[in-house]
């Protein structure tokens, strides 16, 4: 199979070079058509200069520049859509995941039995806090998004190109290429890799941003919260209808004694603590609407990087304002 290897780059000047070092003589192994992709992330430090410097001096690599931070996701989807063979690997630049266990995911998909392959980690690899938020984001996304094989979902992951087609139309600056993924296909199967500790610096991913990440994908990928909004009014209507029969019971029984401020207090923080929860969840929703009428793109290209046939280093200036102009550089669709 030939390999489109896909990885966003973000603070990861010092471990680039050592990643393609141990990452090409793995593709050359594996197939004798393959490239890389690097996709920098709007990042602050000198990560672009190693990158593009990195595909002028390595052929087969190739550099995207993104216009500002966009998020691991949209560049992933960037990259995706750059990707010019049969299939595509996906894995993060800090060494965490080792180049050498890409054989592994590539024998699960040969033949057409799966078109997707997580490479899920023998062993945990963060703290507790962080595995623990990580677990409760893939345990939503199975539950409310239908994910079916949310809980293995890993960024070492491995698929047939042509699965890409099922987010042609993914636009905005909310991008989940796990769901979209789940969009095109159902045949999805797990590798148990072993997985390495970072290198150099700290994950980007806090338990804080797992979270924001869980809401994104809720309220962007689905009805849920909507429906869990009108489970919440019912439930706050039921309260108040016990509440109002025990009233007119004791009234019945000539108990007419006036319920005290208390009760009243509950009674109104109630209802409006349902009322303000709903309003918020349609709130977020018309913000999702608003904001894709805006026309806020996933990503958009500053500048490429690469080795031209002719072994002379070649950078194309570019910009994509939304993924439907994405066939507008090279190797794109």
């Amino acid at each position: 199979m030939s390999v489109s290897v896909v990885i966003p780059c973000y603070g990861s000047a010092r471990t680039l070079p050592r990643l393609l070092a141990r990452l090409m003589p793995v593709l050359r192994g594996v197939s004798p058509c393959h490239e890389v992709i690097l996709v920098v992330d709007g990042s602050p430090d000198d990560t672009w200069a190693v990158a593009s410097d990195l595909a002028r001096r390595v052929e087969g690599v190739r550099a995207l520049h993104l216009s500002r931070n966009y998020g691991q996701h949209n560049a992933l989807v960037a990259g995706i859509r750059e990707a010019r063979f049969d299939v595509v690997v996906t894995m993060d630049d800090d060494l965490q995941h080792p180049p050498e266990q890409i054989p592994l995911l590539l024998a699960a998909l040969e033949g057409e039995r799966l078109d997707l392959v997580y490479g899920v980690p023998h062993e945990e690899e963060h703290g507790f806090l962080r595995s623990l938020a990580s677990r409760s984001v893939k345990a939503g996304m199975a539950a409310a998004l239908g994910v079916r094989a949310a809980r293995s979902i890993s960024a070492f992951r491995a698929f047939r190109t042509r699965m890409r087609e099922g987010f042609d139309g993914l636009t905005g600056p909310h991008a989940c290429v796990d769901v979209a993924l789940s969009w095109a296909t159902t045949r999805v199967g797990t590798v148990p890799v072993h997985m390495s500790e970072r290198s150099d610096g700290r994950s980007n991913y806090t338990p804080r941003l797992l979270v924001r990440h869980a809401v994104t994908m809720l309220i962007g990928y689905s009805a849920a919260p909507l429906r869990a909004a009108s489970y919440l009014g019912f439930l706050a209507g039921i309260v108040g209808l016990l509440l109002g029969a025990a009233v007119l019971w004791r009234f019945v029984m000539g108990d007419t004694t006036v319920a005290g401020f208390t009760t009243i207090a509950s009674m109104v923080a109630l209802f409006s603590a349902a009322q303000l929860v709903s309003i918020g969840v349609l709130g977020e929703y018309v913000g999702r609407i608003h904001g894709g009428g805006m026309g806020r793109p996933s990503y958009v290209v500053r500048e490429r990087a690469e080795t031209t046939d002719d072994g002379t280093a070649g950078r194309v200036s570019d910009g994509i304002d939304s993924p439907i102009g994405a066939g507008s550089g090279s190797g794109g669709r």
